[in-house]
């Protein structure tokens, strides 16, 4: 609109009563400003389509917002969409216009639990304890399993052949400093392993 009555004002500044160029520039800004408040103002406006008007216009059915929490979920996302467009153009009017259901449901579609904000489903805790527990059970019965029918402790684990091992080290002043053949030591030196009888183990030599 603006850009149609730029020729028309150029043409009325180069009409026989303006011969001078500085009144028809004057002429011309004018002209120019007297237009650019219907231009701004015809831009500002943003355009609303005949059917967004109809969905705010129209309040939504109960029925179709009735029992949304159960349903949202098993809906089409075709029918989520189209939804959740009604219940945004609603959005756009005053609060006040809106029904309580609408506001339920648009609440509940924007902040409900639902998709990743779902909760867990009920005993979903007791399945978890019993699969860790049965799953440990089976652990410990294949451990028990395996050491039954494995070989005995070589005999070097056993009491007997540790004690050994420690007057063995003695005797050759290993670690004088603050070992086993240091002055006053009362540890346990290597032994560590029950009697060979205790554990049935044979000493003699195979």
């Amino acid at each position: 609109m603006y850009l149609r009555s730029l020729p028309r004002a150029a043409r009325a500044s180069t009409s026989p009563a303006t011969t001078c160029p500085r009144i028809a520039f004057r002429q011309f800004q004018s002209s120019s400003r007297s237009l650019a408040p219907t231009f701004s103002a015809t831009t500002q406006q943003p355009p609303m389509t005949s059917q967004s008007q109809v969905r705010s216009a129209h309040a939504i059915s109960n029925p179709t917002l009735a029992g949304i929490e159960k349903r949202w979920e098993a809906m089409p996302p075709q029918e989520q969409a189209e939804l959740w467009m009604q219940l945004r153009d609603r959005m756009k009017v005053d609060w006040h216009e809106m029904t309580l259901q609408e506001k339920k449901a648009a609440w509940w579609i924007a902040f409900g639990p639902h998709g990743p904000r779902a909760t867990d489903p009920p005993g979903e805790w007791t399945k978890v304890w019993v699969y860790t527990a049965a799953g440990v059970a089976i652990s410990c019965a294949l451990f028990l399993a395996i050491r039954a029918f494995s070989r005995p402790p070589p005999r070097t684990m056993t009491k007997e052949w540790q004690e050994a091992t420690n007057e063995y080290l003695k005797s050759e002043k290993s670690n004088p400093i603050y070992g086993i053949s240091s002055e006053g030591y009362s540890g346990r030196g290597h032994v560590q392993s029950k009697p060979a009888k205790a554990q049935g183990i044979s000493l003699e030599a195979e």
